[in-house]
């Protein structure tokens, strides 16, 4: 897909609203050999194009009514706003989406509505937002043959991601999975000598009772031994130069700093930002790009890291070949596999930073809340740091076998997960022919029990963030922060007869395939951090102007009526204006 072909979209879309209607007419009063002055012809266009949308539109319900039937389903409840197209609607959503707490705006339809499916119908067009369990887990699973990535999503990442994991379907996605597939197994990802080298040089940056954006450290951390776990290659950022309280400036995501891993860093996230955008504004978005792609600028600042990565491991294969070697997958990187796989760099490229992508943000995302609420709930930060020197005492390096059986920990992680999944939402668009949801959860009103029209080729976004917070699921505590229903079996029996409702890793055929190094890594990381370190607190004094939680925050239920930092969405969770805390270091230093 050409990055600009979001523009020829956009023509044809424009030609057929306002063009082709025109057109009918002219060629209708030509052959009628009406002559109308411009005082009645303007009118009259202007109606006629009214008159054609409308005609659509009931051609068009009519043709989904008559599938409906046919298919036995009862058609997804519509979002229904004071203005034509719902504009009213798309414009409070786009306010509130400056000053809301995450999801908080898809959230208060589905409360609005009493129902947890729904079709915004924006500007004519349907989009189907959904946090029903039944629903998520026929779109990731069961349904799984009926969805794809879809047009208008791959529309809207190609500049970034191009061909990477993330934006392709089918073949080319099959593809990546399978040369990706190797590099994740048990043998590999329990092997923590990469682990321990960066958490080490992470730690040792961490100055005590000094504010630090957490955020960001681990966000190096997770890049660095990422690069070197899968790419055989040290980026460094550790090195780099690091925010300074009260002088750093708020990035996209979080901190930014002034130097070559800055502009890295700030290309990368706010290229995040750009595809976040372009998802809120809808099918539209190319209105507001017409004299430039957004992304092309941060693109560039990206490929210039990534590209010598690439022609590296281009090289390291031309001569391979020339020397007639040919080692097997178990003594390559994962960088190599891949450029074995492919002669195509554009390819390679794309696929790196997707995996970067991945690595990078899911486990630091992971880290930065659990550290949060450690600051913020001492007595879970002290039962961890006891559940870690029982296993490994406070200078025990940590095993496979301590983390498997560190079970506070993993509860911890469990809940943190929950609720803060590093992507809080994501999208699908159903392929061409129409199918069915299953019925909602019933636990929620319904008009009846008769599954949900889905038409063919329209969008569907869902949401884990709020799934896994609804009380249905989770019980009247959903919001509240508890590891310990991970270690009641009567609560872990419900998640274990009903595995989706806990999905934050994605679930079915495109289900994670590093969940289990990110969790890995992550468990490592906090054990290091535990055994140095025996306190943390926040440090609301070093955050950024405007990355506080607004004070009508507090008038709404749920976490935001208590949260302490903003969490904020762009493809991945993370901490509005990065999270600055103080870490007391242990009196029996590790």
């Amino acid at each position: 897909m050409n990055p600009g072909c979001y523009r020829l979209r956009l023509f044809c879309d424009l030609f057929r609203v306002f063009v082709l209607p025109s057109l009918c007419l002219w060629f209708v009063l030509r052959a009628l050999d009406a002559r109308l002055g411009i005082l009645f012809s303007i009118p009259l266009y202007l109606a006629f194009m009214a008159l054609w949308a409308v005609g659509k539109g009931i051609v068009s319900r009519s043709n989904h009514a008559r599938t409906a039937r046919q298919l036995g389903a009862q058609p997804i409840r519509q979002v229904v706003g004071k203005w034509p197209g719902n504009i009213d609607v798309l414009l409070k959503m786009m306010r509130a989406f400056k000053t809301s707490y995450v999801l908080d705006v898809y959230l208060q339809l589905f409360e609005e509505y009493q129902c947890t499916t729904l079709n915004t119908r924006i500007l004519w067009t349907d989009h189907i937002i959904t946090m029903d369990q039944q629903h998520s887990k026929f779109v990731l699973s069961t349904g799984f043959g009926h969805f794809w990535r879809g047009h208008a999503q791959k529309e809207r990442l190609e500049t970034f991601l191009g061909q990477g994991i993330f934006n392709r379907d089918d073949e080319i996605w099959k593809m990546h999975r399978n040369v990706a597939r190797p590099f994740f197994a048990r043998e590999r990802i329990s092997d923590f000598d990469i682990f321990e080298k960066y958490t080490r040089r992470a730690l040792s940056l961490v100055t005590t009772n000094q504010p630090c954006d957490a955020q960001d450290l681990f966000s190096r951390l997770t890049l660095d031994a990422a690069s070197e776990f899968l790419f055989g290659t040290d980026l460094q950022t550790l090195g780099a130069a690091l925010p300074i309280a009260g002088k750093t400036a708020m990035g996209p995501k979080g901190s930014a700093t002034d130097d070559s891993w800055g502009a890295f860093a700030r290309a990368f996230e706010m290229a995040q930002q750009t595809v976040t955008a372009r998802g809120r504004i809808g099918h539209m978005w190319p209105l507001f790009e017409l004299f430039g792609d957004k992304n092309a600028g941060n693109v560039r600042v990206i490929r210039a890291w990534l590209d010598p990565l690439v022609q590296r491991a281009v090289d390291d294969k031309r001569q391979a070949r020339k020397a007639g070697i040919d080692s097997p997958v178990a003594d390559k990187t994962f960088l190599q596999h891949l450029a074995d796989s492919t002669d195509d760099p554009v390819l390679i490229r794309d696929q790196l930073l997707s995996v970067l992508l991945a690595s990078r943000d899911t486990t630091a995302c992971l880290l930065t809340f659990v550290t949060y609420f450690m600051a913020i709930y001492p007595e879970v930060a002290r039962k961890l740091r006891a559940d870690v020197l029982s296993h490994c005492g406070p200078h025990g390096m940590p095993t496979y076998e301590h983390i498997r059986d560190m079970k506070y920990l993993r509860a911890v992680l469990n809940e943190v997960l929950r609720l803060y999944p590093p992507v809080p939402l994501n999208v699908r668009e159903s392929r061409a022919a129409a199918c069915t949801l299953p019925p909602a959860d019933a636990s929620y009103p319904a008009a009846d029990a008769r599954p949900l029209y889905m038409p063919g080729g329209t969008p569907i976004m869902y949401l884990p963030l709020l799934m896994q917070r609804n009380p249905a699921l989770w019980g009247a505590d959903a919001d509240v922060f508890d590891p310990e229903r991970w270690l009641v079996p009567a609560r872990v029996a419900a998640f274990v007869e009903n595995p989706t409702m806990y999905a934050p890793f994605s679930a079915g055929p495109r289900i994670c395939l590093g969940q289990n190094y990110a969790l890995n890594e992550a468990a490592y990381a906090l054990v290091r951090l535990l055994q140095e370190f025996d306190s943390v607190a926040l440090a609301p004094e070093a955050q950024p102007a405007g990355s506080l939680p607004p004070p009508e925050w507090k008038a709404r239920r749920g976490r935001q009526a208590v949260e302490r930092v903003w969490p904020a969405a762009a493809l991945t969770l993370y901490v509005k204006g990065g999270l600055w805390v103080k870490f007391g270091r242990a009196r029996v230093a590790a």
